[in-house]
């Protein structure tokens, strides 16, 4: 007969090592374009003292989408009901596809959220008026959201760049990810519309860090 407590250690080990696995499991999240809008801008797209309604909460917390929409229009073209996300921010930002900006008429640069500098701009349209950034479109660098105790789980560290490989029908590996390490975070890496398609990717599926 098997030593109960053998057994029992033999099990606990074995958890320990699914547990550690499962810790290097990143789900991903499919963005879509969207818009992030400081409550002067919201003001002038939907009028004085307006706030945001919320939709529903994204992974992130305290994020959300709301129900609130814009245009947004480019030299060449536009997309409606583009959503803005919540809560608002000290500085406007619209978040888009390489695709997407085929159809807009302008070449913005993969950048990290919030670094805008020298980022072309767009029309942002409301039921109540009309808002042009002059700069503030970006294609978002893929990055991960995690918090300490899962960076130190990983061998990362804040603004560190890594490589991930997918998993599924079109596996794959990406690389220049951004490591972002916050105690307000939530495991979570975000992958635009084009990126997603290339290699398959929806909503909950996973990644993990590629060790070189």
């Amino acid at each position: 007969m098997v030593n109960e407590e053998l057994l029992k250690l033999v099990t606990q080990r074995v958890m320990e090592k699914v547990n550690e696995y499962n810790a290097y499991k990143i789900p991903i999240g499919v963005s879509n374009r969207h818009v992030h809008v400081t409550q002067e801008d919201l003001e002038t797209l939907y009028g004085k003292g307006y706030q945001l309604t919320k939709k529903s909460d994204l992974k992130q917390p305290g994020q959300y989408a709301s129900n609130e929409t814009v245009i947004i229009r480019g030299p060449k073209g536009e997309f409606d009901r583009v959503r803005i996300l919540g809560p608002v921010r000290k500085q406007s930002q619209i978040e888009i596809s390489k695709t997407d900006s085929f159809r807009l008429g302008i070449r913005p640069p993969i950048r990290e959220s919030g670094d805008l500098s020298g980022t072309p701009g767009l029309e942002m349209i409301g039921p109540k008026g009309t808002v042009f950034l002059p700069q503030g479109a970006i294609i978002a660098l893929r990055h991960i959201h995690m918090t300490p105790q899962q960076a130190d789980a990983m061998g990362v560290k804040d603004k560190e760049i890594v490589e991930v490989e997918t998993f599924g029908e079109r596996r794959g590996i990406f690389g220049d990810v951004l490591i972002r390490v916050s105690d307000q975070f939530s495991l979570e890496m975000h992958v635009d519309v084009d990126e997603a398609n290339a290699c398959a990717l929806s909503n909950n599926d996973y990644v993990m860090i590629r060790r070189k």
